[in-house]
């Protein structure tokens, strides 16, 4: 892969990690003792609540843990790519000695196997 497609797609994998650091940050805060893992809030909507609000809170809360989850996983996945680029592993299927096709980096530079060993993985 030449430096111009790498840098193109380095700076695609910054700019969705800012993205998704932003969003986690939205509602969870970043946890200190673990590099990566964010904790939701559980949100606030005010003393004096009823019981009906109350339970809101704690839908919210509980609705916003799988969408923290799902996006701290896209996070290690961009964060694993970007090390790799410093590794010069980048490109290189996590499942076999091949090559992830170009285009495939182009729609997700943070995908860790070929489309052969993806397909077979979701068999």
């Amino acid at each position: 892969m030449d430096k111009k497609t790498t840098d193109k797609l380095k700076k695609m994998l910054e700019e969705r990690k800012t993205k998704l650091e932003n969003e986690l940050t939205s509602f969870a805060k970043k946890d200190e003792k673990l590099p990566g893992d964010y904790d939701t809030r559980f949100p606030d909507f005010g003393t004096n609540q009823s019981s009906d609000e109350e339970a809101f809170e704690v839908a919210a809360y509980d609705s916003a843990l799988p969408v923290e989850y799902a996006l701290e996983l896209r996070l290690a996945d961009i964060n694993r790519a970007l090390d790799k680029m410093k590794k010069n592993t980048y490109g290189q299927c996590e499942n076999c000695p091949g090559e992830i096709d170009i285009k495939r980096l182009e729609a997700m530079p943070e995908a860790r196997a070929c489309l052969d060993c993806e397909k077979k993985r979701n068999k």
